[in-house]
């Protein structure tokens, strides 16, 4: 049974997904007021706006409330909070304009790919590389957003003042690296989708042309 907007709009896995959306300006406030104490608020806020990304898409296939709103605004949500927040590092020093500017660059073309690539039929899911850019991407993130050294200890091992900062900026970093080698997956695979699709299409125009002998 199809479900209209509204029904689509008000389903928790959904709810969930406008609930990442309205928690970009509250890790944006307490970033941007700069103290300790408020940056690690803000990461806190962003790790749990990590969390409902990994619960609403459980949810919806759970729930079997998959809808085309929620296919729209979870990959939205995702990228406007992402962008959001290394935007908003820049000028406070914690990570360089060229990289979050090569990092949206790719998400735009990917975006605008994908979206051809629907309209021709044709589905490109997401590869390895993808996701492993995710991951580093959210943890290196909430590194940078903690923003300032800290004294670390693990199982009982000093491990003395950690720059957090410097952790951030290496994972974003190496996330860059497999952002890149997703996006020509993509267009390798976009291309091998479409000449399989065009294939088929002359082996039909063929196939027609031979009944009509």
């Amino acid at each position: 049974m199809r479900r209209s907007l509204a029904e689509d709009a008000v389903n928790l896995p959904n709810l969930l997904t406008m609930a990442r959306v309205f928690m970009i300006p509250l890790c944006l406030w307490f970033l941007d007021r700069g103290t300790p104490k408020d940056c690690f608020w803000s990461a806190v806020v962003f790790t749990l706006a990590a969390i409902t990304d990994i619960l609403d898409g459980w949810l919806a296939r759970r729930m079997n409330v998959v809808s085309v709103l929620g296919k729209f605004l979870d990959p939205l949500a995702d990228k406007l909070i992402v962008m959001a927040s290394l935007v908003w590092m820049v000028p406070m020093g914690r990570i360089s304009g060229w990289i979050v500017i090569v990092l949206l660059a790719r998400e735009i073309s990917v975006t605008g790919l994908r979206s051809v690539a629907a309209s021709e039929g044709v589905v490109i899911a997401a590869g390895s590389e993808g996701k492993t850019k995710t991951a580093l991407q959210m943890i290196g993130i909430v590194a940078l957003l903690v923003g300032y050294p800290y004294h670390l200890s693990y199982l009982g091992i000093d491990l003395g003042i950690v720059d957090v900062v410097l952790v951030g900026r290496m994972l974003v970093y190496l996330s860059l690296v497999f952002s890149v080698a997703s996006a020509v997956e993509y267009v390798r695979l976009f291309g091998l989708a479409v000449d399989a699709k065009e294939a088929k299409r002359k082996e039909k125009a063929s196939a027609r042309e031979a009944a009509r002998v």
